[in-house]
């Protein structure tokens, strides 16, 4: 409980980057007991370190955050590999350079750091493959990317694992991998 209590703290007043010896699992569903509202506005937040009000937030928000939670800054980590290889990112924004606002909160620019830098997993429809603490990437239709989290948790059937994501409902844990077309499964760091 205590530990819990710990994570769930750092969680409301990011103060800084909480080590924790909690799973990436933990950290995650420790994010859905904080009432966020969707909000994909675009806002000026500082680096490293920086976050938007935790009020707010989208998918990759979710990400973020249980990264964060372990220490990782993927706002930092992100930002510094678009630096050194910004050709290798999506060009569909018009950005000429990095912007340190908004990079890591994309999920194309993600799904590409992860490739890089983490472990790329095989898509699959087999619920075994995913494991908690995977991130896994949706083609939701029109060009609209999503991205979450597997967590240690399994549906009411116990065949498949649950995800935490926010996808217009804040960060929740739902039965949702085989919701929409997968498009990316990572591990990161691998």
């Amino acid at each position: 409980m205590q530990k819990l209590l710990l994570l769930f703290f750092s969680l409301i007043t990011y103060p800084g980057f909480a080590q924790s010896t909690t799973s990436l699992s933990e950290s995650a569903m420790a994010l859905t007991r904080q009432k966020v509202v969707y909000d994909p506005a675009y806002v000026a937040i500082a680096y490293p370190g920086g976050d938007v009000p935790a009020d707010r937030g989208v998918c990759t928000d979710v990400v973020i955050r249980a990264y964060r939670l372990q220490g990782i800054d993927l706002q930092k980590e992100v930002h510094e590999d678009m630096i050194a290889h910004f050709d290798l990112y999506p060009t569909i924004w018009g950005l000429k350079k990095p912007d340190t606002n908004i990079d890591h909160r994309r999920v194309a620019n993600l799904m590409t750091f992860f490739n890089r830098k983490g472990m790329t997993k095989g898509k699959s429809q087999r619920a075994e493959d995913y494991l908690p603490g995977d991130i896994v990437a949706w083609d939701l239709g029109g060009g609209v990317l999503h991205i979450g989290l597997v967590v240690d948790q399994k549906s009411r059937q116990g065949s498949r694992p649950l995800i935490v994501h926010n996808i217009g409902r804040g960060q929740v844990l739902e039965d949702c991998l085989f919701a929409w077309e997968i498009i990316g499964h990572y591990r990161y760091p691998d």
